[in-house]
């Protein structure tokens, strides 16, 4: 099949697009509301930008809480959503009132964050601190902005588990890291594979399970 997705003549129960440019990483933002309300939501449309310096970024569709209070407090964090948080990553992209956090609705206990003010998912193996920098909105071919919104932050900040961490590596397959894929659709990170860049040493591919 060909369809075009401006005319959305796919003739499908559902659009697939989001099905194709998958899996992606998850962004699970905690923030704060000026007045101190924690809020926790995932972002499908999330992914690291820069290593020097490490940038950040996700895209909201809409102005939603998250972006406003970013831009009021100018810090946010990123926890790592993993398997056993999927329930609880699922029940945070409910909406609800601002001056409720989802951490309470959500029951999902908090750690604090070491230079940032807003706490951290406690269950979360591996979170990153951020600063906002800034907002951008990006246009289509037509010029005309879209309505999303793309918060990229400055990580100031870095926490891994321990436990995470084996043979000097974060082993992101025992962690079982999800990912966003099509419509209801999650995947589990549980299998690397390795290949040699060249021309550095070979095409040799290996595969990694988790350990234990």
């Amino acid at each position: 099949m060909f369809y075009e997705p401006a005319k959305r003549n796919h003739g499908l129960p559902h659009a697939p697009l989001k099905a194709i440019v998958a899996p992606r990483p998850i962004g699970w933002i905690s923030s704060l509301t000026p007045d101190g309300v924690a809020n926790l939501a995932p972002y499908s449309f999330f992914n690291m930008i820069s290593e020097t310096p490490a940038l950040v970024m996700f895209s909201s569709q809409g102005a939603k809480d998250s972006l406003a209070n970013i831009e009021a407090t100018g810090e946010f964090v990123c926890n790592l959503a993993t398997l056993d948080l999927v329930d609880k990553v699922n029940l945070t992209s409910a909406p609800v009132a601002r001056n409720l956090s989802e951490f309470d609705t959500a029951d999902i206990a908090r750690a604090p964050s070491r230079l940032v003010k807003p706490p951290r998912v406690a269950a979360a193996p591996c979170a990153l601190e951020c600063v906002y920098v800034e907002t951008f909105r990006p246009r289509g071919r037509d010029g005309v902005e879209a309505n999303a919104y793309m918060i990229i932050g400055e990580i100031v900040g870095v926490h891994i588990d321990d436990a995470a961490i084996i043979d000097g590596r974060v082993d992101i397959a025992a962690l079982k890291v999800i990912a966003r894929c099509g419509y209801l659709d999650y995947a589990p990170v549980d299998r690397l594979i390795e290949r040699e860049r060249p021309p550095g040493g070979g095409m040799d591919m290996k595969a990694r399970a988790p350990v234990g």
